[in-house]
């Protein structure tokens, strides 16, 4: 099989870090960095999806940040044309790519380079499923595909309705390659996974909430949800993105109080870390460390 070049790839769950160790290893190893963050690409929602600001970015290039409206949906087959793009473009430039990121799913459309389905939205069906509860279309999902259902976000109506559609429509599981063995296989990789407790993400997640919402009103990320709702985005729109776009909308509806919606964004990111964990165990190249020093081994072995 023949390999076209290196790539490091930066996994691991939210608030683990993976931003920081990344830029620290770019710039050790001539890389540059590219997003594999589900909610990154899209323009104006910086805070919430922990964006990484000029001045973090340290000089180091990060590509795949502010590229899509958040009016319109982003797929996987889309992150998967632009992330392939970018790649070859940074190996061009004799760097390194480091794929950095907690979308599972985004990962592994570029490390196998899987075949993602290209099926058209069907929006008589759409229309259909958007009428069942998120427990009601887990379920559903459950019976038909349960290995996307076991990894997929089962409080995110779009996605549910998303996997439901192209099982539906291909009459096949959303596709989950066997990670023992890619076919399509292009470059030669290293995954590096951030491995925390889940008790230091507790800790982690709820910091890291508490920066963000500072000062707790009408700042951070509160301000950043009532721009993107001027902005001409629905509040239906906004919650469709889960985490704390969801419960800062529902705050500002008034569904939920200050207390309320701070404990539901804690809560959903804990359980988002531990579906993120249950994603990447699956695959047993992933080699785990606990600090900027083990990593740095392995690339330095890596990229020699």
């Amino acid at each position: 099989m023949e390999f076209l070049g290196k790539i490091v790839v930066i996994l691991g769950p939210t608030a683990s870090g993976k931003t920081d160790l990344s830029i620290k290893l770019a710039k050790k190893f001539n890389g540059e960095i590219i997003s594999a963050d589900s909610r990154q690409v899209y323009k104006g929602m910086n805070i919430s999806s922990g964006k990484v600001t000029k001045k973090e970015a340290q000089g180091i290039p990060h590509y795949l940040l502010d590229i899509a409206s958040p009016k319109r949906k982003f797929t996987v087959s889309q992150y998967q044309k632009l992330a392939q793009a970018t790649i070859k473009k940074i190996h061009y430039k004799g760097k390194i790519p480091f794929l950095v990121g907690g979308s599972g799913f985004y990962i592994q459309s570029i490390v196998d380079t899987i075949t993602i389905p290209e099926i058209k939205p069907d929006w008589k069906l759409r229309k259909k499923l958007e009428k069942n509860s998120n427990k009601y279309l887990h379920e559903m999902l459950l019976k038909i595909d349960p290995k996307r259902a076991k990894n997929i976000d089962k409080n995110n109506s779009r996605r549910l309705i998303r996997a439901l559609e192209i099982v539906l429509k291909t009459g096949k599981p959303v596709p989950l390659s066997n990670h023992s063995e890619s076919l399509h296989k292009r470059w030669d990789v290293l995954q590096i996974g951030i491995k925390k407790s889940p008790e230091e993400i507790k800790k982690l997640i709820e910091k890291r909430l508490l920066k963000r919402l500072n000062p707790p009103v009408g700042g951070g990320m509160i301000s950043e949800v009532k721009k993107l709702k001027a902005s001409g985005l629905s509040f239906k729109r906004l919650e469709e993105f889960g985490l704390e776009y969801r419960f800062v909308a529902q705050y500002l509806q008034k569904k939920l109080s200050y207390q309320e919606m701070f404990n539901k964004i804690q809560k959903e990111s804990e359980h988002l870390a531990k579906r993120q964990m249950t994603w990447f165990k699956r695959d047993n190249r992933i080699k785990w460390v606990k600090d900027y020093k083990e990593s740095e081994k392995l690339v330095k072995s890596f990229v020699k």
